[in-house]
This record gives structure tokens, C-alpha cells and sequence, in this order.
């Protein structure tokens, strides 16, 4: 009996070091992740299981800590039971890393506009970083200028194209060809919608039988009311955005009535003071103030397919501490499209 006891001691020992090692390993080294949306199509599909870099930004300690290992917001097949506790609450932390987020990394973090969960218990989201602390950020007819220089675009980028053809209209195996998989006919006259690379749209217009290959595009001036930062005097749409300096901590910002709506969640919300406005000024913590001292650092983010991600664009400024770590390489992929077939081509592939 001793003998049998002295057994399982041993088992349940060696299974409670290896959970606690694999926790310390997602916790501050490496995470998987799936990507659940073509936001970013085509750098990453859905179906894609992606590793995460915590190591490149530096792991953040756990703000909180008590929650039950591999589960997120809540317990797997539960009707919405909290998986973690919130009443021991720590203050964001982050131990250093070996690099800072850089232009066009792929950076996945916790959504910043769900305020019912803690910051590390949000929805985690994947895009890619346009814009760093302190630049000055302009969409122009959808392309991104930074510090009024257009960035170069990844080769995956995809905007939303109208295409008119002749009465035979597109086959599927051209589409297949090309690996045009998100879109198609809004028409009964030749008329389709996709998303596409601007190689592929430049394939397109060299064939006879299409007449129209152009990206859609809003107008300039025109107002989106879901749109960032949601206030009718700021004109902005997914298209023509900004300029906008991204926040970076330690610089000011002079604060009057009409910027106001551009800083107020920052101010408000991810920086925890009070903020009201009384007769058109500004109280922050009960004083009356025209400028305000940023106490984090802010990106922007976007999603590779420009017409069909929900990014920065439509709620703002991403704060340093919802970042969660770097996307490296993608594991392995399955196509839930397709019988959930894997996509063999994709496996140990890096992400750029």
C-alpha cells in the first residue's frame, strides 16, 4: 500500500512540474494562437497556428495572476463562467526585451475596447504595427504616409476591387489560379467584388474579357460615424484618416474641444484619471488643464486586408501595455474551408 502511495505521489509530482513548467513557458517565453479571421489575408489565413514572441518585446507580468491555466476570459464550454479573479489586481509591468516593436511588425494584443475584462484577459487581435510613438500618421486614398512618406506596403496587402466583365464573366478556376478566395458577383451584369493584391488586380486588367479592374475608395471629407474617433467635426473614413500623431509617453498634447475626442479614451480610460468637461474646459483630476502628459506609449495598428479588418482605424491607439508579444512563424495550417485539409505549404513558414 505504502508502495502504490509512493507511485502516485510520483506521478502527481512529475504531472504538477510539467504543467508548471509549461505555464512559465506561455506565460513569459512562447504562446499559440489561431487566427480566427481573414483580417489579414493573405499574410495569414484562418486556420493558421501561429507562435507568439514574448520574448521580443519583453514578457509581461501577469496582471492577473490568479487564473485557471490555458483558458481565456472564461472556462471552455461554460455559458460565459470567468475563468480567472480579479480582485488581486497588479500593476502593468513589463521586463525588458531584446528589441522595441518596429514598422510593419506583426504584433498580436489585447483588444483595446473591451473594458468588461482586465487587460490581459481581453480578446487577443493580430495586425500589423503602421505607426510607432511619436509619428505623425496620414491615410491617403487607403495608402499609410508616415512623417509624409509613404511606407512601403507587404506584398500581401489586399484592398476591396470592383471588377466588370463580359457576359461570361469570371471562372472559378481562374479564380483558383490566382488564389482569389474573398469576394464575388454583386451583379447580374458582369459586375464582381474581391479582395486582392495589387499584383493580382494588375493580372486582372490584362485579360480581354475584364473591362474594369478599380479599388474602391471612399471619398475624401466624407464622414464614417463607426470610424475613430467617432465625432461628426473629424471627417475621417477607412480610406483618408488623419493626420494623427501617435502618442508617445512623456511627450504633451495641447487639449481644447475639438482634438478632445482623439485622447479621451487615452485620458480617461487607459491612463485612469478623471476627465470632464464643464462649459466647453477641460478638468483633468478636477483641474482645469490645456495640456496633457502622456504616461504610456500608443501604436497603430492595421490589418493586411485593408477593407475587411477591424483595426486602430475604427477604435484608436493600441496602449503599450495590451501589447502581448511578436507573431513569428506560423506552426502548422488547416483549412476549415476546405474539410479542414491542411495547407502543407504554410507549415514552419516565418511571418514577415
Amino acid at each position: 500500500m505504502k508502495k502504490h502511495k509512493s507511485h502516485l505521489r510520483e506521478w502527481i509530482t512529475a504531472i504538477v512540474l510539467a504543467l508548471t513548467v509549461v505555464i512559465l513557458l506561455r506565460t513569459f517565453l512562447f504562446e499559440a494562437f489561431t487566427i480566427p479571421t481573414p483580417s489579414m489575408e493573405k499574410t495569414l489565413q484562418p486556420g493558421d497556428f501561429i507562435i507568439i514572441n514574448k520574448l521580443d518585446y519583453g514578457p509581461r507580468i501577469p496582471i492577473t495572476p490568479l487564473a485557471f491555466p490555458f483558458t481565456h476570459q472564461s472556462f471552455p464550454f461554460s455559458t460565459g463562467m470567468r475563468s480567472y479573479l480579479d480582485w488581486i489586481h497588479l500593476p502593468y509591468l513589463r521586463i525588458s526585451g531584446f528589441s522595441e516593436i518596429k514598422h510593419n511588425d506583426v504584433v498580436v494584443f489585447n483588444y483595446p475596447d473591451e473594458d468588461e475584462h482586465p487587460v490581459d484577459q481581453r480578446t487577443h487581435f493580430i495586425k500589423r504595427c503602421v505607426a510607432l510613438p511619436g509619428d505623425i500618421l496620414e491615410i491617403r486614398k487607403g495608402a499609410v504616409y508616415i512623417n509624409d512618406s509613404l511606407i512601403a506596403e507587404p506584398e500581401n496587402l489586399q484592398y476591396n476591387y470592383h471588377i466588370k466583365t463580359d457576359k461570361v464573366g469570371l471562372s472559378q478556376l481562374l479564380l483558383d489560379s490566382l488564389d482569389i478566395t474573398e469576394g464575388g458577383k454583386i451583379s447580374k451584369n458582369g459586375d464582381y467584388s474581391f479582395s486582392l493584391t495589387r499584383k493580382k488586380a494588375e493580372a486582372l486588367k490584362n485579360m480581354p474579357t475584364i473591362s474594369i479592374v478599380e479599388m474602391f475608395c471612399e471619398k475624401q471629407g466624407s464622414f464614417s460615424d463607426f470610424i475613430f474617433p467617432n465625432d461628426e467635426k473629424i471627417k475621417w473614413n477607412v480610406d483618408w484618416f488623419g493626420p494623427v500623431t501617435i502618442p508617445r509617453k512623456g511627450d504633451s498634447v495641447n487639449i481644447g474641444i475639438t482634438v478632445l475626442p482623439i485622447y479621451r479614451r487615452i485620458i480617461g480610460v487607459y491612463e485612469n484619471n478623471k476627465l470632464e468637461v464643464r462649459n466647453d474646459s477641460i478638468f483633468i483630476n478636477d483641474k482645469y488643464t490645456v495640456k496633457y502628459c502622456f504616461k504610456m506609449n500608443y501604436y497603430f495598428m492595421m490589418g493586411d486586408n485593408r477593407h475587411n479588418s477591424a483595426d486602430s482605424r475604427f477604435w484608436g491607439f493600441v496602449p503599450e501595455d495590451h501589447i502581448v508579444g511578436k507573431a513569428t512563424c506560423v506552426l502548422f495550417s488547416m483549412n476549415k474551408g476546405n474539410a479542414g485539409r491542411s495547407r502543407w505549404e504554410r507549415w514552419f513558414t516565418k511571418i514577415e
